[in-house]
């Protein structure tokens, strides 16, 4: 008999109708049996927020009837939510091969990671110890163009189905814009130290009420470095960073120990 097609999960933050959800599940029918199970709206910048003081709607989507046995289910939830959900209830409890989150619309390196639903999507695969990769494209535009990602994907999810990943990790994968030069390559990086320096910007009403817009610029304190996702992308570079969702400053826990508790 021939070998089973793995079974791969596709999701992401920017919506069941976005572009880059489309060519990921495009490519990922290139390596297996695809089953998608995304946002009915845009989640961008959710973190790994989950729903739980209202119920989550899941509803069969026909969006991908032009693709080739492909099972798509659009949820009211977050992209964790949508994991968890395709998990427990859409594949009852057959873990995926892999878990893929994307492609976003807009980079997720650095500090970025923690905010992002994309990733947050992929690191809830890893919860569930399933090899997950989220891949984002430094565009933020309605019209970007991700062509020119096609065979990076495709490596690196291949890889990851016939290697595996350690259990409780996930690749943050960022492609540059599309460019006049071709991708220089992939580098293996680590994430840049860098952060958002926020503003808001304070506003008021047709009735006088105070609201803001949260605002500010990146600050990448990286600048120098040629090890971080940061650089790669800025020298045109697909960069990888593997993750894990273990926050634990391992460094300090002897240091604790000794204090006065």
């Amino acid at each position: 008999m021939p070998d089973r097609k793995p079974l791969i999960l596709v999701t992401n933050d920017d919506g069941i109708t976005s572009a880059g959800i489309r060519t990921l599940v495009e490519l990922m029918q290139q390596l297996g049996t695809v089953v998608v199970v995304a946002p009915n709206s845009p989640q961008s910048g959710m973190g790994h927020a989950i729903t739980i003081s209202s119920p989550l709607r899941l509803y069969p989507s026909d969006l991908f009837t032009d693709a080739t046995d492909v099972i798509a289910y659009e949820c009211s939830g977050t992209p964790a939510d949508c994991v968890k959900l395709a998990k427990h209830h859409v594949l009852k409890d057959q873990a995926p091969d892999l878990v893929v989150s994307g492609i976003n619309h807009g980079s997720n390196t650095s500090i970025s990671v923690l905010y992002s639903g994309t990733m947050s999507a992929a690191i809830e695969g890893a919860l569930e110890g399933i090899p997950a990769i989220g891949f984002s494209l430094n565009d933020f535009t309605r019209q970007a163009d991700f062509s020119h990602t096609h065979e990076h994907i495709l490596t690196i999810a291949r890889q990851v189905l016939e290697r595996g990943l350690p259990k409780g990790t996930a690749l943050n994968v960022n492609f540059p814009a599309r460019a006049a030069e071709p991708i220089q390559g992939i580098k293996i990086c680590r994430q840049a130290n860098a952060k958002w320096q926020e503003e808001f910007d304070e506003r008021r009403d047709p009735h006088g009420r105070r609201y803001f817009w949260l605002a500010g610029e990146f600050v990448n304190f990286d600048t120098h470095a040629e090890d971080t996702d940061e650089y790669a992308i800025a020298q045109n570079y697909t960069s990888v960073v593997p993750c894990q969702y273990d926050l634990t400053a391992y460094g300090l826990l002897d240091e604790l120990a000794g204090w006065n508790m």
